[in-house]
C-alpha cells in the first residue's frame, strides 16, 4: 500500500506532503485507522544508557518536531523515537520553499530552521501519549538567540523536558540555524557541555532519575575535528553521541535538480560519510560511551555496517520517507 500512497504524495510539494502525513498520523493514532500502518516487528532488545530498547532501530529527530505523532510511530515498530528539535519559544523557521526531494539519489534537502511550536507545546504532547518505549527529546536554540547565549536556551529546554525524556539530545549540528555548528568546537563546546552537565546533576536529584545527555554532531568534520569533539565529550562526561546530522557537501548530487539549494542534504548519499564519522568516533572513544548511528541507513545491510563500525543504536529518516513503515520491519529482521 505504501508505494501507492508515496507515489501520490510525491506529486505534491514536499512540505505539504510532510504536513499532510503528520496530520493523518495524529488523527488516526488512537482509532481503528491506526491499522493502516500498525505492524508487528520482531523483538531484538538492546541495552544502552542503562535502558532496554525493544530493538536498536529508532526514528531520527526532525520528522515529528512537536511530538504530535508519538503513538503512531510506536505502532510502526520503532525501537525508540526521538522528537524535536524543539526550542524554548515557538518559531516559524526559514522561508518556504525549504524542503526538496532528489529522488534520483533517494535524498532530501531541507533548510527548515527549527520550525516548531515551542517546548511547552511539545511537553503537553508527550504527556498525552500512551507510548511505553524509549523516548528521546532533541533540543536546540532559537534563531534570534545569540551564539554566546546559546547555553541559556539549551538549559530552558533541558529543565522542561527532563521529567518526560528517556534521553535528551543536544543538537549543535543543524546547518540551518546561523552559528549553531560553531558550538561543536573548542571552548564553546566545553562551556556548553559543562553547563548542561551541571544542570543534569541538579535535575537528577530533583526528579530522582538520571536522564542521559547525548550530543548530535555534523558529518562535515575532519578526522582531527571528530577526535577533538570526542575528547570534549569524554572530558565533560557526556553520556553519548549521535553521528550524524545532514551534510552541506553536494559532490554526490552534482547535476541533479535542486542540488544547489541551500540546506542540509540527507539520504543514501550520506551513507559513506556518516559511516566514516562513526568509525573515527568509535576509535577515539574506545567504548567509553554509546554511539547512535544515523545518516544514509536504508537497509539491514547498511544498519549492520553502522553497528559493526561501533554504533549501539541506529536511526532513520530520509529512507523512511522513501520506503515507509515496511523498512522498519525489514531492517530489524535483517539485523545480525
Amino acid at each position: 500500500m505504501y508505494p501507492i500512497v508515496q507515489k501520490a504524495l510525491f506529486q505534491c510539494d514536499p512540505e505539504w506532503s510532510h504536513d499532510f502525513t503528520l496530520n493523518f498520523l495524529k488523527r488516526t493514532q488512537h482509532n481503528l485507522l491506526k491499522s493502516t500502518y500498525q505492524q508487528s516487528v520482531a523483538a531484538h532488545p538492546v541495552n544502552c544508557f542503562g535502558l532496554t530498547f525493544k530493538n536498536p532501530l529508532g526514528l531520527a529527530a526532525g520528522l515529528d518536531k512537536n511530538g504530535e505523532c508519538i503513538d503512531a510511530f510506536a505502532a510502526m515498530g520503532f525501537g525508540f523515537i526521538e522528537i524535536g528539535t524543539v526550542t524554548p519559544l515557538e518559531q516559524p523557521g526559514n522561508e518556504k520553499p525549504r524542503m526538496f526531494r532528489l529522488p534520483d539519489a533517494n535524498a532530501l534537502i531541507n533548510r527548515m530552521g527549527f520550525n516548531n511550536k515551542g517546548v511547552d507545546y511539545l511537553v503537553e504532547q508527550v504527556k498525552q501519549a500512551n507510548y511505553d518505549g524509549i523516548l528521546g527529546i532533541n533540543i536546540g536554540k532559537n534563531k534570534q538567540t545569540e551564539e554566546q547565549n546559546a547555553l541559556d536556551d539549551y538549559l530552558i529546554c533541558l529543565k522542561k523536558v527532563y521529567a518526560y525524556a528517556d534521553y535528551v539530545t543536544v543538537n549543535i549540528s543543524s546547518p540551518n540555524t546561523p552559528g549553531l555548528r560553531s558550538l561543536q568546537y573548542g571552548e564553546a563546546l566545553d562551556k556548553l557541555l559543562l553547563g548542561l552537565k551541571a544542570e543534569q546533576k541538579q535535575l537528577a536529584q530533583i526528579h530522582g532519575k538520571y536522564v542521559p545527555l547525548v550530543v548530535k554532531i555534523a558529518p562535515d568534520l575532519t578526522d582531527k575535528e571528530i577526535k577533538d569533539i570526542a575528547n570534549s565529550l569524554l572530558k565533560t562526561e557526556i553520556d553519548g553521541v549521535i553521528a550524524t546530522n545532514t551534510t552541506l557537501d553536494r559532490s554526490s548530487v552534482e547535476g541533479l535538480r535542486y542540488a544547489k539549494e541551500a540546506g542540509g542534504l540527507s539520504g543514501e548519499v550520506l551513507t559513506a560519510k556518516s559511516l566514516h564519522v562513526t568509525k573515527v568516533l568509535a576509535e577515539a572513544l574506545q567504548g567509553a560511551m554509546p554511539i547512535i548511528g544515523v545518516g544514509g541507513i536504508h537497509s539491514s545491510a547498511t544498519a549492520n555496517d553502522r553497528l559493526n563500525a561501533g554504533a549501539t543504536l541506529v536511526q532513520i529518516y530520509s529512507s523512511f520517507i522513501y520506503q515507509g513503515p515496511p523498512l522498519i520491519k525489514q531492517i530489524v529482521k535483517g539485523l545480525v
